[in-house]
């Protein structure tokens, strides 16, 4: 979901009183208690303590144009044949203590929701905006990475410490991808480039996979009003996301070592689930080979092809059951006898987004001690035992919440077109084919549809039957007086 800031005067008249009654329906979590937004004031105006000065290094951010919460930056190094990586993440522990009212609120937000008109943060805009955000041409403390590959890019050193840092410059995604397009980016975009490529090439390696699913992105225009678009992700974003992953895997590595820490894991698929796959590959009229690994298929797919919506909307069947795992071995909980993340193909932790997902402040203290040769801080250790099911009961929240707001602006865009027809394509089915989901180009919805015997993967006229922004209910329907088109 994009975060952009609009003005209250350009929000369509039905997005208002259907957002707060969503937020009421959810219990979302939206003012800050006054005593949450002065904690955060003395936090961000209080001495951060004593770190490492590494206000020399080159790092810049790479974000949607629009972002003001930025957890990371980076700069990348030759080194030899390989790389050098700085990574600089948002310290959030240095504002905010275990206990106090912006810890206890995080405790209940968990994560940041986000909705086309605005965020609802994990912390208080002062800082997740401001005195913790690594906004550009001001000192800001961090947690400093920096990760040491070799020509393949594999990582051979890892070393992490509190640091004081600089960025110099904001960088926005479309903006980058355009000059990378155009041959005109900047150096340190090319060196994102090569070792986001050798980090891919490393994952295939690996037998890890990603799903190029499109997302719904609600465009916010001047004067046009809004619109839904599918969007997929940018090269740049691919190499930038590398980094992010690059790191957790680093992060996880120094806490299986030390026996303590807090993992992001996913199951491998069941052989079941590997063999419905197949059949509906098959049925969807996709080549898969008999000796080719799942994550080599999946990379086949081409996103534009007609019936790839339905088969990556398959594909997800094998990405289920995520989750995090705490251990202390010296607590008497021994680390996972399988820590591996299936889709990374590799021990995986969240450390990279402190400003917007609780465990990565916890995942920082962990490895930032082990670093240093230290005691992991009690408040850490404390914490640790509870953390995965507070993760899991907050994501639940947010993935509730922003599908939500999504049925919220496809109900409200489509509202006025109740009773036409439009061009779809059927991407999921119950067993007897009876309803579904349905992906409609223009604008780019994805709603629930009925019908009989419904065609998995083709292309069908459906007549839009509801359409209501204040209950987020849209459905269409295939039957009398629509079609399926054929060929």
């Amino acid at each position: 979901m994009p975060r952009p800031k609009i003005a209250v005067a350009a929000l369509p008249p039905w997005y208002p009183p259907a957002f707060e009654k969503l937020t009421a329906d959810l219990q979302a979590p939206v003012a800050f208690p006054s005593e949450v937004l002065a904690a955060a004031e003395r936090a961000g105006a209080a001495d951060v303590g004593d770190r490492a000065d590494r206000r020399d290094v080159e790092l810049v951010t790479l974000d949607p144009e629009t972002s003001l919460d930025l957890d990371q930056a980076f700069a990348i190094e030759t080194r030899g044949a390989g790389f050098r990586l700085h990574y600089a993440i948002a310290d959030v522990a240095a504002f905010v203590r275990a206990g106090d009212p912006v810890d206890l609120e995080s405790q209940r937000r968990v994560e940041t929701r986000y909705a086309p008109d605005r965020r609802l943060p994990l912390h208080p805009p002062e800082l997740s905006e401001g005195a913790a955000s690594l906004l550009p041409d001001v000192d800001r403390p961090a947690v400093l990475w920096t990760l040491d590959l070799d020509e393949g890019g594999e990582l051979v050193e890892t070393r992490v410490e509190r640091a004081m840092v600089r960025s110099r410059a904001k960088l926005a995604y479309d903006t980058v991808q355009a000059q990378v397009d155009a041959g005109t980016a900047d150096p340190a975009i090319e060196r994102l480039r090569a070792l986001g490529e050798l980090r891919l090439a490393a994952e295939r390696r690996r037998g890890g996979v990603s799903l190029p699913l499109p997302e719904q992105v609600v465009d916010v225009a001047n004067g046009d009003g809004w619109r839904l678009r599918a969007r997929l992700q940018t090269p740049v974003e691919t190499w930038n996301a590398q980094l992010s992953l690059l790191t957790g895997t680093a992060a996880a590595r120094l806490m299986l070592d030390a026996g303590i820490g807090v993992l992001r894991t996913l199951p491998p698929p069941e052989d079941d689930a590997v063999a419905e796959l197949r059949r509906r590959a098959h049925a969807l009229g996709f080549e898969w080979p008999a000796g080719q690994p799942y994550p080599e298929f999946v990379r086949a797919i081409d996103p534009a092809a007609p019936r790839a919506p339905a088969m990556l909307r398959a594909c997800t069947t094998l990405f289920r059951g995520a989750g995090y795992v705490a251990f202390d071995a010296a607590g008497g909980v021994a680390a996972p006898a399988d820590a591996e993340h299936a889709a990374i193909a590799a021990p995986y932790t969240h450390v990279t987004a402190p400003l917007r997902r609780l465990a990565d402040r916890y995942a920082a203290e962990v490895c930032l001690a082990v670093c240093a040769g230290a005691e992991v801080p009690e408040w850490v250790r404390a914490a640790l035992p509870g953390l995965p099911d507070r993760m899991r009961e907050g994501g639940r929240a947010v993935n509730s919440f922003s599908a939500e707001v999504l049925n919220l602006v496809e109900a409200g865009l489509l509202a006025q077109r109740v009773g036409e027809t439009f061009g779809g394509t059927v991407v999921a089915t119950n067993n007897d084919r009876s309803s579904g989901t349905l992906v409609v180009a223009d604008p780019y919805v994805e709603a629930k549809v009925e019908g009989p015997d419904l065609p998995l993967g083709d292309p069908v006229d459906a007549r839009l039957v509801t359409a209501d922004p204040m209950t987020r209910q849209i459905r269409f329907a295939v039957g009398a007086g629509t079609t399926v088109k054929k060929g």
